[in-house]
């Protein structure tokens, strides 16, 4: 494994709110190769970060971080939108359903370019966006600054989450909790602790995270699309 920057060791941190802790790590789309991994070489889905680092690490990469990057199907394909290098893979999902996914509004997170958004999937799909790289999820956590209206601050549903948020200066930040919170909670992380006022829920009881600079090598579950750090090994060319 490349040995890790300063830069990596400053990305990621342990954030305390409302009692709780949360790992939380921090990109600048404009400086970091931030991307969606979901396919490798072989036509099938990674399943989970060993085959990504793997992958990668023949393009003479590294993994900084990678993180359950969107809901999927019990074949690992995305539920909604998915698109990566630049094509859309499957489109986005307008109907309704059961499950967080469908607890609308749901959103897409996406990079375009030097820049990183997440939107309601409404406004994202009325906006002609051309993304490099996107992904559906749901329910969207933070719109505009405000709570999704269906999250309730005594709520006795507590599972580990993930998600992902962009904050006033265009920094993408993940977080994952180190135990079971509440949705409420998980919002307000982002939009109170971060500064993002728009966030967007990824998933939950299958919330994975690979950070080696807080030694975090999840492999429990398969997933799905993958939100994924990359850098260039010392001495590969740019």
């Amino acid at each position: 494994m490349a040995a890790l920057t300063v830069t990596d060791a400053a990305a990621c941190e342990t954030v305390a709110h409302l009692g709780q802790s949360y790992a939380v790590c921090r990109f600048d789309p404009a400086k970091d190769d931030i991307r969606i991994f979901h396919t490798g070489r072989d036509g099938k889905p990674y399943g989970g970060f060993v085959p990504l680092a793997d992958d990668v690490r023949r393009e003479q990469d590294y993994l900084v971080f990678a993180m359950n990057g969107g809901m999927y199907e019990h074949d690992l394909s995305s539920v909604g939108l998915l698109v990566t290098d630049g094509v859309e893979r499957k489109p986005a999902a307008r109907g309704n359903g059961w499950g967080n996914f469908y607890l609308k509004p749901n959103g897409v997170f996406f990079i375009e370019g030097k820049s990183a958004g997440v939107m309601e999937t409404e406004v994202y799909l009325a906006g002609g966006h051309k993304p490099d790289f996107a992904t559906q999820s749901g329910p969207m956590l933070v719109v505009d600054g405000t709570l999704h209206p269906a999250f309730l601050p005594q709520s006795d549903s507590l599972q580990i989450r993930n998600g992902v948020g962009v904050d006033g200066k265009g920094k993408v930040l993940l977080a994952i909790s180190l135990e079971p919170v509440r949705f409420h909670d998980f919002a307000t992380l982002f939009r109170d602790a971060l500064g993002c006022p728009n966030a967007l829920f990824l998933d939950g009881s299958i919330s994975s995270l690979y950070a080696p600079v807080l030694n975090r090598y999840d492999n429990a579950h398969p997933m799905g699309p993958i939100i994924a750090v990359t850098r260039k090994m010392p001495g590969a060319p740019d």
